[in-house]
């Protein structure tokens, strides 16, 4: 706890509390995250941190799904990338509603893991510019029973 106490006040990590189940089964109501400063393009999979672009005080957090330009979109539930299923093992049940969108240079295409019960994601924001994502997920540190790295 003392490390990462030190690293959140350099200013390199931030924690992050879980306020809703978006995000279900990787993380419940009242888990706490820690998050590294991002570098680079995030990879697929990664959990990151933005802000809601109508609404900059508040933080999402979803898993980045689609990179640039690559075509996501949805057949049966679920998620395909340039055509093909993709193997998505943080799926909590099939993929809602129709999508078919190209992820621009300089952006992402993310998710809920609740596939169904993620309502604010790039099926409604569209894909999140890079430049916009501060943070990148690396680990659960509360409640201790269920702490772990991503």
């Amino acid at each position: 706890m003392a490390l990462i106490s030190a690293a959140v006040m350099r200013g390199r990590s931030r924690r992050f509390a879980i306020v809703d189940d978006s995000m279900r089964p990787t993380f419940e109501p009242d888990d706490w995250v820690i998050s590294q400063r991002r570098r680079g393009t995030p990879a697929r999979g990664d959990v990151v941190v933005f802000t809601h672009p109508s609404y900059p005080d508040r933080f999402i957090i979803k898993r980045v799904m689609g990179l640039p330009g690559e075509k996501v979109s949805s057949t049966d539930g679920q998620i395909c990338i340039d055509g093909r299923v993709l193997a998505d093992p943080w799926a909590d049940g099939p993929m809602c509603g129709d999508s078919d969108d190209t992820v621009p240079d300089g952006t992402v295409w993310v998710l809920g893991d609740a596939r169904c019960g993620s309502s604010i994601d790039s099926r409604v924001l569209g894909a999140i510019p890079i430049e916009d994502i501060g943070w990148t997920v690396v680990a659960r540190y509360w409640p201790p029973s269920r702490a772990r790295r991503l």
